[in-house]
Parts: structure tokens; C-alpha cells; sequence
């Protein structure tokens, strides 16, 4: 494959001079389809121009044509052009070249619109404006791209190393649209796992669905795995992109599978769900790491708001990070449990921060809650580190299930597979490590909780029950107690504060008041406002709060500051500086993990771990926020002790007579 890919992008020596590189793929990758579209046509234009000209309407059209081109390696041709160009004859013509491959282009069915994404028709006048298009054209009519040469597999991988080459030369986020296939076959055996006899059955029919499908490398491995189990099976393939040369590449490549091409949608995936009321077998998605949504902005929060009608009800991430958007989208999608239990199954693709980012209360927490408490999250697999070609942080495979086996139902199983994988001879952008088969072999093996028989590693897995990752935020409040005394210190404080500091003759009338100590709130606020009445100050209620804010401090002698008005008169008020809070995991003490426990396990807690400590404290129980976290490095930290303190003197006597080596040396 690296070859072909080498020798499809060598053409950039061609266009090298009067196209800059970030230019290059806007030729070779239109090139390469058009190339690839007409090797697969090639031993069927015959029986194509006798359709093309016996029948009249596209449905007609290709109705017959896939029958007449049937085998069974294929499941036949459903696009055709009318054209009887080909790059070859289009060559023959060097004067006219330029029109006869717009000829060629504009031939095609109406189904394979793929080249207006590619704006191929001012693509081929611009390569001819700068005398380039005839060495262009047949340095790919010599490459041969048919399927018996190139698989549709490899094809696949072809299209996607030319975007990540495309999208390095232009510097434009390289590997952003390019899953490594070892990340993607994993995921699919991990989808695919429990499913495996039943995949098998006569007459099996599964939908499959990328909401980030890119040149639609998952949905290939997904297919092509299918069919490894059930020759016989049927699939169909669905998918939505953003970018309009990949998502052109994806719908070509699903045209010539045979696959219904109306099947793959341009659109953002966050803004509009092109198949929404349509649900999926099976849901795979590797969305972008660290993509902000604020140009999305406003349509996500809309949909956020129709509550229970929106994919995002549950509750909305950071603007800096969209990966839990499509986290509860891939949720979405996968089909409704029928009435033989049979429901949808995701994967997806995430890095570290939806297992923990957002405290109790926020957005992510929220989502978290959302997916554990309907029972959605199966597994997560932790990965390798740099195993992707634009980031080399920690990621990890979210395996998602609507329809758990009885057995797994309520859990959540957590796989470390960091330790696994190998290293690359030679890296490719951030990626230097891959999955071998053996290891992925060995993580699906950990996943369906099958014996270590085969003498493969041992993967580290542990199983929690949902809501061992709930806990409770409380807010510990402690009593207010201030001592008032108007020193230098705290006048000037005063005079600082942007509020009193403006205020005539307040500097003066404090400076005369004394320095009398007050342990009684009220008492100094008496006195205070007599003091400054008799010097013509008057203040606000507000800018009196003020005041004996600034100038009161803690002390824990002083008595506790109490309410004078409301609903909460005469109750102690509390300290906002002594403010803390505890998360209190769901089950402590042995108490049941339910919601209803809140009050008896969090009281519990506060009189075990708190009173002791703070006698005069009290739980806010109006600021108590349910959380939800899978802190996943945490359960699996290994601990190293220290080495011996005989063995770091060691190590530091070596050092220090390396030191005086090199000393005495310079000294001669």
C-alpha cells in the first residue's frame, strides 16, 4: 500500500512549480477516483452502452445494470456514464484534452455526483491553464486501480494515507480524516464480539452507521468483517461527513461496493442529523479530538432545549470540546431493543477527558449520568499511547449497548490495554505504536471474558457495577465569627474598596471611632452607625454590608454571626472563606448505592469523616449535586515504591567521582 500510495502521489513532481503543496491533493485525490471508478467499469462498458442506450430512466437503468454485472465477489454496478471516454481515448485527443475529460465527467449517472464536491470541472481547466493536465492524466491512466489489483479494502486505506499526505503538505490538522486500521478493527471485533453467532445466520441483514465517516474507512472494515463471518449476509452502509472531498471519496467508494449511494450525506453531524428518524444495527465513530463547537454554537443549544425531544437533552459539554456531543449522538442512533431483545451496538473513538472533565452538576457529569443510569456503557478499552497519527495522548474505545446480555447488565467493564502493542519500525506523523492481530485477539478475548487458553497476555480488566461511579457533592458550611476593629490596616482596606473608598468623610469618621475591639457583629454595627450618623456619613444597607465585610476578620472566639431577617432569622450564617465540599461515593459505609440513600449515607459520612474534625459544621443540604466520573488511570495505578536509600547513595557516589574525574582532568 505504500508503494501505490507513493507512486499515486508522485505526481506531485508534476504539479510541483505552478501549484503550491497545499494544492496538490485538490488534483490527485479527484484523479485517483475517476481513475478507480473507471477500472471498475472497464470490463463492463460493453453491457453499460447497451443499457445506456436501451433504457431511458435512471431507475431503469440501474435496475438492469446491476443485475447484468452481477457476480459473487460483487453485487454489481449501479452507476454508468454516458460518455465514451475514457482517460486513454480522452489522450488521443491532446488538442481537445480538457473537454473530453468534462465530457467524460459530466457522463456519469446522477447518483455519482461526487465530482462537483471536488469542483472537478475547474479543476481540470486549471491544470490545463498551466500546461499540466495531459502529464496529469496519464500518469494515472497508467496506474491500475482495479479490483482485482486493489481491493476495496486497500483501496480504502489508499484514499486515506493520500488525505493524511494532502493534509500534512497543507499543514492542515494531518491525520484528522485517517483512523488507523488497527484502531478500527479493534473497535469492530469489540462491536461484533457478542454478536458473532448471530451474525452467522441464514438471512442476516444489519445497518451499519458513521456520523463521521470520513473517506468511510470504518464502515469498509465493518462490512468486509461481516462478511468474513456470513458470506452471505446483507449490509447496509450509512454515513454523514463535514468535508466535501471526503465525504466525495466515501460515496464513490460505497457506489462501487454496490451500496445505495443516497446512503452517505454531507452535512455537520452536530448541526443536523441527515438520518433522523432512522436507527442502526451497529454505530462506529471516530470524531475529531479536541474540536471546539462554537460555530455551532446556537443550532446545539436549541436542540439542547427541547429537552427530551434532542440528542443533547442530557446536558452540553465545554464550547472547547465536542467529543460528548457525539458521544450522545452515537448513543442516539443505535435501534431500539425488539421484541426477541435484540438492540443496537456502538463504538467510538474518545481521549481522556469524558471520563472525568466537569464536577458534579456540570454538563459532562451530567452525560456521564445519562449513560450510566440507562445501562448504555459496556466497556471502555484503554489504548496504547500514540497510536494515531495526529496525537499521541491517551484515547479510548467506548464499546456501547442498549441490549446488554443479562450477565453484563448494570456494569461496566474496564480493559487496560496500554500495556499492549508495538512498537513501529518507523512512525507515521504522531503514531508509533499499532495493535498487532495478537493483541486485538487478546483484548476481545479480555472483553467477552473468555479463559486465557491460547497462551496470549493477560489483559487487565475489572468490572464495576453503574453506579460505583456515582457520588454525591455536599457543601460543608462552617460558622461566620468576625472581630472588628478599625486599625490602619483595615481603614485603608476600606479606603481601597472601590465602593466605600468614594464615599465623603467615611475615611475620617472611621480613623475617630476608636480602636475598640468587637467580637459581636451586631454590637459593632450599632455602633458603628451611631458613630457615623453623628458625623454626617450615611450609607445603604449594601454599602453597610460592605463595610463590616472589609473590615471584619476571622476569630474563632468571636461570636457566630446570625441572620436578622427572612425566612432563615436568628440561624447561624456561614463562612464562605470556610466553605468546603466531600464527594461521597454512592454505597458508603456499605449503605445501598440508590439515590434514595442520599440523606442516611451522606449524614453518615459527615459524622464519621467531618464532626470529628469540625464540630461546629453542617451540611448545605440544598447545594448537594449528584456527579458521575470513571476514573479509569486510578483503578488500575500500580504502585512503585521508592528504591533504597542504599541504592540512590549509591548511584549519588558514582556521580559525584565522575564529577571529580572530569574536575581533575580540566585541572591538568
Amino acid at each position: 500500500m505504500s508503494v501505490l500510495s507513493s507512486f499515486v502521489w508522485s505526481v506531485a513532481d508534476t504539479l510541483r512549480g505552478p501549484y503550491a503543496e497545499a494544492e496538490y491533493g485538490s488534483v490527485i485525490l479527484p484523479f485517483t477516483v475517476l481513475r478507480r471508478l473507471e477500472c471498475v467499469m472497464g470490463p463492463h462498458r460493453e453491457a453499460m452502452a447497451e443499457i445506456v442506450a436501451q433504457y431511458q430512466g435512471e431507475q431503469q437503468r440501474r435496475t438492469h445494470l446491476k443485475i447484468r454485472t452481477r457476480t459473487e465477489d460483487s453485487a454489481g454496478l449501479s452507476f454508468w456514464t454516458t460518455s465514451d471516454f475514457t482517460l486513454e481515448k480522452a489522450l488521443q485527443d491532446p488538442d481537445n484534452l480538457a473537454e473530453n475529460l468534462i465530457d467524460y465527467v459530466g457522463g456519469f449517472s446522477a447518483n455519482l455526483d461526487v465530482f462537483k464536491s471536488f469542483d472537478f470541472e475547474n479543476v481540470i481547466r486549471t491544470l490545463d491553464s498551466r500546461d499540466r493536465l495531459a502529464q496529469v492524466t496519464r500518469h494515472f491512466e497508467r496506474i491500475d486501480l482495479s479490483p482485482d489489483e486493489v481491493s476495496n479494502a486497500d483501496m480504502g486505506d489508499l484514499f486515506e494515507n493520500l488525505i493524511y499526505r494532502f493534509a500534512e503538505s497543507a499543514n492542515d490538522g494531518a491525520g484528522q480524516f485517517y483512523t488507523p486500521r488497527d484502531v478500527v478493527r479493534l473497535l469492530v471485533d469489540l462491536v461484533y464480539a457478542e454478536d458473532t453467532e448471530a451474525l452467522r445466520d441464514r438471512g442476516t441483514v444489519r445497518s451499519i452507521y458513521d456520523p463521521t465517516v470520513g473517506t468511510g474507512g470504518m464502515l469498509t472494515v465493518a462490512d468486509e468483517h461481516l462478511h468474513g463471518l456470513n458470506p452471505d449476509a446483507s449490509t447496509a452502509l450509512f454515513g454523514q461527513e463535514i468535508n466535501p472531498r471526503t465525504y466525495a471519496i466515501c460515496k464513490a467508494d460505497l457506489l462501487i461496493k454496490g451500496q445505495d449511494p443516497s446512503n452517505v450525506r454531507q452535512g455537520d453531524t452536530l448541526v443536523v442529523d441527515r438520518f433522523e428518524d432512522r436507527r442502526f444495527d451497529y454505530v462506529l465513530s471516530n470524531p475529531p479530538f479536541g474540536t471546539d463547537w462554537k460555530a455551532v454554537e446556537s443550532e446545539v443549544k436549541n436542540e439542547h432545549a427541547r429537552g427530551g425531544q434532542g440528542r443533547f437533552a442530557p446536558g452540553l459539554p465545554a464550547v472547547g470540546d465536542a467529543a460528548m456531543l457525539f458521544l450522545l449522538h452515537v448513543a442516539s442512533k443505535m435501534r431500539d431493543v425488539d421484541e426477541t431483545g435484540r438492540g443496537g451496538k456502538a463504538g467510538i473513538v474518545l481521549n481522556g477527558s469524558p471520563l472525568f472533565n466537569g464536577g458534579a452538576g456540570s454538563g459532562p457529569s451530567e452525560i456521564r449520568g445519562h449513560m450510566l443510569e440507562n445501562d448504555l456503557v459496556e466497556a471502555i478499552v484503554a489504548l496504547p499511547n500514540d497510536m494515531f497519527y495526529n496525537t499521541g495522548i491517551a484515547t479510548y474505545l467506548w464499546i456501547l449497548s442498549n441490549s446488554k446480555p443479562a450477565e453484563r447488565k448494570g456494569t461496566v467493564q474496564l480493559i487496560d490495554a496500554t500495556g499492549l502493542g508495538s512498537k513501529l519500525r518507523k512512525s507515521i506523523g504522531s503514531k508509533r505504536v499499532e495493535i498487532s492481530e495478537k493483541d486485538r485477539k487478546d483484548i476481545v478475548r479480555a472483553f467477552a471474558g473468555l479463559e486465557n487458553a491460547g497462551g496470549g497476555a493477560e489483559v487487565p480488566v475489572k468490572v464495576f457495577g453503574n453506579r460505583d461511579f456515582a457520588y454525591w457533592n455536599v457543601t460543608v458550611e462552617r460558622p461566620l465569627q468576625l472581630r472588628f476593629e478599625c486599625t490602619s490596616e483595615t481603614i485603608s482596606a476600606v479606603a481601597e474598596q472601590k465602593t466605600l473608598g468614594k464615599i465623603d468623610g467615611l475615611h475620617e469618621a472611621l480613623e475617630s471611632f476608636g480602636d475598640a475591639v468587637y467580637l459581636n457583629r451586631e454590637k459593632f454595627n450599632k455602633d458603628i452607625g451611631i458613630h457615623l450618623r453623628d458625623h454626617g456619613v450615611s450609607l445603604t444597607a449594601a454599602q453597610r454590608k460592605t463595610l463590616w465585610q472589609t473590615i471584619g476578620v476571622h476569630d474563632e472566639t468571636a461570636d457566630y454571626c446570625r441572620s436578622t431577617s427572612g425566612k432563615n432569622k436568628g440561624e447561624i450564617e456561614p463562612d464562605p472563606a470556610l466553605r468546603d465540599t466531600e464527594n461521597v461515593p454512592f454505597g458508603w459505609g456499605g449503605y445501598p448505592k440508590t439515590h434514595e440513600a442520599l440523606e442516611e449515607t451522606v449524614q453518615a459520612y459527615f459524622d464519621a469523616e467531618v464532626k470529628p474534625h469540625v464540630d461546629d459544621a453542617w451540611i448545605d443540604w440544598d447545594k448537594t449535586k449528584t456527579g458521575y466520573e470513571i476514573p479509569f488511570a486510578r483503578h488500575f495505578y500500580a504502585y512503585e515504591p521508592p528504591r533504597p536509600l542504599e541504592e540512590i547513595d549509591a548511584d549519588l557516589e558514582r556521580v559525584v567521582g565522575e564529577i571529580m574525574t572530569l574536575l581533575r582532568e580540566v585541572e591538568s
